[in-house]
């Protein structure tokens, strides 16, 4: 201690001879020093009255004349309450010792000024507070505030924002109950209701949102039915500020109520349980948030329904799937003002539908506006039509089944009326149909997305899906890409995996079937790669001993000397996607009867030999892994051989089968990797 004390003291003497000089570079650097010197104490050090009174002379600083000094003395008083080393340690106390008198000290500071006009010291005071008030306990943190409310009457525009700052920084730090509490944290937000900026204050007004933002943000941290309890009051301010002329004030707004949404609501929800409009607590407030933003709707807010739509949308993604029954009314409104003529904000309207029909599923959305579609029509001007590529673009994640119940049949009736009209010689009505039944169509991929039913659903649409893929070429992409995304998105429980699985055997005969045959001239060729794709995707959960069933009779195609040109590349396709499933013993007969097409004079025919090999060798586990692993003297040789028979396309699968081959290999093949060196560099 004594140490310190001569330490200390030699810094405090170099400061009073200082304190008056012309130049302030001397003083800063004794501040930083006797700021670093109390740092380093312990906290038994600071129950001696010398520590406290050297901090003092440090403290005193912050009220300095010149900004350099007064700054270098802040810097310290931060650094000691934050930054001590015993407040890093496991037993840290909730507040440095020296916390306590620096509250007072800002507080005198503040009253000895007596909020005079001027407010120099107030302003200093105020830059101090900003940083440490999150250091105080809670006693001095409301006596703190007390201060704060008090100059902000003063009405002078620096002070306000200073104090306002303070407050900002507050709640930004989110510190512990013994800091501010929940019960002091709702106090302060009460309190600056008396505050709020008129609306032509631009930046007060939106330092007072950012502030309520952040105190909000803290009180449902602290405690969440609190926190929500508060809320129902600053949305209802808040959508006020939708009505400024000022578009910064309309933004700022629109943005901080996004933010609460997503931090005070979104991550409880769930919790909280159904909101309905009789419902009390904390689903009451989120009802009352919501009608507070529904309000929005009505002409007073028109020049900003952009920014309206915007959180009607941040609101449904956050809370659709609980508080969908207070909702609905709101969606029959939307719906609505679409409708309206020259409505300019269809894209975020839409926006907006789309996050509902995420959150609570096309079945709560159509119960609520239903698409008015039926076949029956006696005019063509179908008004929510709309509603069909908003779904399709934003469902995922509900139930498979409603596909199947609802959209299926629709889709067949609209298909049957195309038809009908057709006939009739009514051609611009039968397209139009048409369409509608392709678009309908076109929601399954979503609806495969994470779906809630699979297990349950998949085997009422199966049926119906292997129809459509072989008996409707305009619909042969979308019901591929719709089980391609089932199978990769939609089967991550076992159950379901299982499922899907079981029809393999009715899926891949057919899309083998489609696969094998010609593409038509004039006709795409994206179909039938749409096709491969899904035979790919289903092979990866199909059983091995199906897979090596199919490869079988593939190979007996391939062999079959009546097979086309045609046929055969496109069974050697096939077998390239089915070798990397098939069992060992599958995989060795594959290699016995592809190796003459190696040497093939076809060229075609030579590189869908080397893809086949080169799936084979590709794999890194499981039955082909081994199968290399096994043959690795029979595939290096004959690999080798082949390179003066090998056709310029086929050259690219070859070099693939070698790089792979090579990754396997010890370091007593190195006979064979000098023997590709030359091959390599030529």
């Amino acid at each position: 201690m004594k140490k310190f004390s001569d330490t200390s003291k030699a810094f405090m003497n170099i400061m009073s001879a200082q304190a008056s000089s012309g130049s302030t570079s001397a003083l800063r650097w004794v501040l930083s020093c006797l700021a670093i010197l109390l740092r380093k104490q312990d906290l038994e050090a600071w129950g001696y009255p010398i520590t406290l009174q050297v901090y003092h002379g440090l403290l005193s600083f912050t009220v300095h004349a010149k900004p350099k000094v007064r700054k270098a003395a802040q810097h310290g008083v931060c650094s000691v309450l934050k930054g001590s080393d015993f407040m890093f340690g496991e037993e840290a106390p909730a507040h440095h010792p020296a916390a306590v008198s620096t509250a007072k000290f800002c507080i005198q500071e503040i009253e000895k000024s007596g909020g005079s006009r001027e407010a120099t010291t107030t302003l200093h005071m105020l830059t101090l507070l900003k940083d440490v008030l999150p250091c105080f306990p809670e006693g001095l943190v409301k006596s703190c505030s007390e201060t704060l409310l008090r100059v902000m009457t003063l009405n002078h525009v620096l002070v306000t924002a200073c104090a306002m700052q303070a407050f900002h920084n507050l709640f930004h730090a989110k510190p512990s109950p013994s800091t501010l509490s929940a019960e002091l944290n709702a106090q302060i937000i009460t309190a600056l209701y008396d505050y709020v900026p008129s609306e032509n204050d631009l930046q007060p007004l939106l330092a007072w949102l950012k502030v309520m933002e952040k105190a909000h943000i803290n009180l449902v941290r602290l405690q969440r039915d609190l926190g929500l309890g508060h809320l129902a009051r600053f949305f209802g301010i808040a959508v006020t500020c939708l009505l400024s002329p000022h578009s910064q004030v309309v933004a700022a707004a629109t943005q901080t109520l996004k933010e609460i949404l997503r931090e005070c609501v979104a991550p409880h929800v769930a919790d909280i349980g159904s909101v309905t409009s009789s419902a009390s607590g904390p689903p009451q407030y989120i009802a009352k948030m919501f009608r507070a933003v529904e309000e929005g709707l009505t002409y007073r807010f028109h020049a900003a329904w952009s920014s309206v739509l915007q959180l009607l949308g941040v609101f449904f993604e956050a809370c659709g799937k609980q508080a969908h029954p207070v909702m609905k009314k709101c969606l029959q409104s939307l719906c609505d003002l679409r409708l309206s003529p020259h409505f300019p904000h269809t894209a975020a309207l839409d926006q907006a539908v789309g996050a509902a029909v995420t959150s609570m599923g096309p079945e709560v959305v159509l119960q609520a506006v239903p698409l008015e579609i039926d076949g029956s029509e006696e005019t063509l001007d179908f008004p929510r039509s709309w509603l069909l590529p908003v779904i399709r673009d934003h469902v995922r994640e509900t139930r498979l089944g409603f596909f199947t119940t609802y959209f299926l049949p629709l889709a067949t009736a609209l298909k049957r009326k195309a038809m009908d009209l057709a006939q009739a010689g009514s051609a611009v009505e039968s397209k139009i149909y048409d369409t509608l039944q392709w678009q309908i169509w076109t929601l399954l991929p979503g609806f495969c997305i994470r779906p809630t039913d699979v297990a349950a659903s998949f085997k009422g649409l199966a049926r119906t899906l292997g129809t459509a893929i072989s008996e409707r070429p305009d619909l042969r992409v979308t019901v591929c890409q719709a089980l391609r995304t089932l199978i990769t998105k939609g089967c991550e429980a076992e159950a379901d995996r299982a499922e899907v699985s079981r029809f393999a055997k009715n899926f891949l005969p057919i899309l083998f079937n489609l696969y094998g045959q010609p593409v038509a001239a004039g006709e795409a060729e994206a179909p039938r790669r749409a096709v491969l794709e899904t035979i790919k995707t289903y092979l990866t959960i199909t059983e091995s001993q199906l897979v090596n069933g199919f490869l079988e009779k593939a190979t007996e195609k391939v062999l079959d000397p009546a097979s086309s040109d045609f046929t055969r590349l496109s069974v050697l396709d096939l077998v390239v996607a089915l070798a990397p499933y098939s069992d060992e013993a599958a995989i060795s007969k594959l290699y016995s009867t592809i190796r003459p097409y190696l040497e093939s004079k076809v060229h075609g025919v030579q590189k869908k030999a080397y893809r086949v090999l080169e799936e084979v060798c590709a794999s890194s586990q499981g039955p082909a892994a081994r199968f290399v692993q096994s043959h690795l003297d029979d595939l290096k040789k004959t690999l080798l051989d082949s390179l003066q028979s090998t056709s310029s396309p086929a050259k690219r699968p070859r070099l693939k089968c070698l790089i792979h081959i090579v990754k396997k290999l010890s370091a007593e093949h190195e006979e064979f990797i000098a023997a590709l060196i030359p091959e390599v560099k030529g």
